[in-house]
């Protein structure tokens, strides 16, 4: 797996608010490695450096890389050659997507989704607007793995990783770490359907034409496209928060979808 483009990674180590908390920087660092922003294996900057980038205090940090530690996100290796890695999560996807899913109604996922399309539809539009070819390339690996990714946690981690190539080349740090939270909170969710070829084909096709949308410097087609593929996929978790099929194994037991008229719309 690629490394972050530049802007990105600026982005999940620019520095905190005033107010940041050894909490702030758990959630912060947290997400992007289990979002897979940051890779299995990755180092991460050295205490000194991290701290200075984060603003926030070696002692803070400290108390943060702990919590990460029993958290299992990094790993501390002592001696030459040592320092802080990260350590992928443990895959229990299914089972948190589940109780994510559940935790849910339906009139919050739709509050969430009428949020982040907002926002994902103003980002892709700064994005045609100042985007250059080379702010694209970190996006464009992104979309040759999401086709070529052979299972759902795959591809729902390249999917959120595409999505935040999209916000840095935004050029804009503050997006970024918004879309990196929806990211977290939502992102998985909308990549459930992605265990199911022709939804994954579908998404494909999507992001390629968001893509061509940017690179084309259209903004108005880039943000109609990035909200409209938010809400598709709020369509879908609509269809499994009804129905109970919020499975990511497309061969799990699946009972009758309801029909269109039972589905509750989004609000626009």
């Amino acid at each position: 797996m690629h490394q972050l483009s530049s802007a990105a990674r600026r982005a999940i180590f620019a520095p905190l608010d005033t107010e940041a908390r050894v909490e702030a920087v758990v959630r912060r660092l947290g997400d992007a490695i289990a979002l897979g922003l940051l890779a299995d294996g990755e180092q991460l900057p050295g205490e000194s450096d991290l701290a200075g980038r984060l603003s926030v205090s070696t002692v803070t940090l400290r108390e943060a890389l702990m919590a990460l530690r029993q958290q299992g996100l990094v790993a501390t290796r002592r001696g030459r050659g040592g320092g802080t890695f990260v350590q992928a999560p443990a895959d229990t996807r299914q089972e948190r997507l589940r109780q994510r899913l559940l935790a849910y109604t339906l009139e919050e996922l739709r509050d969430l989704a009428d949020h982040y399309a907002t926002v994902a539809g103003g980002t892709a539009r700064l994005a045609a607007e100042r985007a250059d070819s080379c702010d694209l390339d970190a996006p464009r690996r992104s979309l040759r793995e999401f086709a070529a990714a052979g299972d759902a946690a795959a591809r729902a981690r390249v999917d959120g990783r595409f999505h935040v190539e999209i916000a840095a080349a935004a050029q804009s740090a503050r997006l970024t770490r918004e879309e990196i939270r929806f990211q977290t909170e939502l992102g998985p969710l909308l990549c459930l359907p992605f265990a199911a070829e022709q939804a994954h084909r579908t998404a494909d096709t999507q992001h390629r034409a968001l893509l061509d949308a940017i690179a084309d410097g259209d903004g108005e087609r880039a943000r109609a496209l990035a909200e409209q593929h938010v809400r598709d996929g709020l369509r879908h978790l609509i269809e499994r928060r009804l129905d109970g099929t919020w499975q990511t194994d497309p061969q799990a037991p699946q009972v009758d979808r309801p029909q269109p008229s039972q589905t509750p719309q989004p609000s626009r």
